[in-house]
């Protein structure tokens, strides 16, 4: 699978954090050969209210009222799944999200992944996978066989999961979180870091544990 970047718009990252950084290195990975002067081309786009006209890694910032759909393309690097879910309804319905796989990413032609995704290194996705918009899959992720993972979905680094695993909406994986085969999980559940998951989620709220125990408030 490659990444799906339309080289006549502008390339906009969403966000100014440690990984809105991560995703810049990412992207000069993908399009090393392509004939792009990254700091003509990438612009990181910042919230009007905190906006302040500076540089990151070199490359301009823009504010929000700043970014045109007929001129930019965006990719929304914020690692928390809900608040990538706001930030997206902040931009227009027109807006182009663009698709970043690394090219090292182990990935069959029978995995199919929505649109504004960033697939980090190190990434496998074997057979019949099917990730909706949005998922950040970050370094070291690991989905078997047959997955069905809806829209907004994060993983940290070192995540595994098996395969016939069904997960809603909103759902977010810590740092070596593992699955185990045949579970569903619902909309808007955390699994904490080094969570192991033998049994199906089906309330919202935080797990963290082995096996992983909801974290009462």
């Amino acid at each position: 699978m490659k990444s799906k970047i339309n080289f006549n718009k502008k390339f906009c990252i969403a966000g100014g954090g440690g990984f809105a950084r991560e995703v810049f290195t990412l992207l000069i990975d993908c399009v090393k050969d392509e004939n792009i002067n990254l700091k003509d081309w990438v612009r990181f786009v910042m919230p009007d209210k905190d906006y302040l006209k500076t540089e990151i890694m070199g490359i301009e910032t823009i504010c929000d009222s700043e970014f045109n759909p007929n001129k930019h393309q965006v990719v929304i690097a914020i690692g928390e799944s809900r608040v990538r879910k706001k930030i997206v309804g902040f931009f227009p319905k027109e807006t182009e999200y663009a698709t970043l796989v690394h090219p090292n990413v182990v990935c069959s032609d029978w995995v199919e992944i929505g649109e504004g995704s960033i697939i980090t290194a190190g990434t496998i996705l074997t057979t019949n996978i099917i990730i909706g918009k949005q998922a950040h899959l970050n370094l070291h992720t690991t989905i078997g066989h047959d997955c069905r993972i809806a829209d907004y979905f994060t993983t940290a680094p070192g995540v595994k999961i098996s395969g016939e695993c069904y997960f809603g909406e909103c759902v977010y994986f810590g740092t070596n979180a593992s699955v185990r085969q045949g579970i569903s999980i619902t909309d808007n559940v955390t699994i904490g870091m080094g969570g192991v998951v033998v049994k199906n989620i089906i309330e919202s709220g935080v797990y963290i544990g082995n096996p992983v125990r909801k974290l009462e408030k």
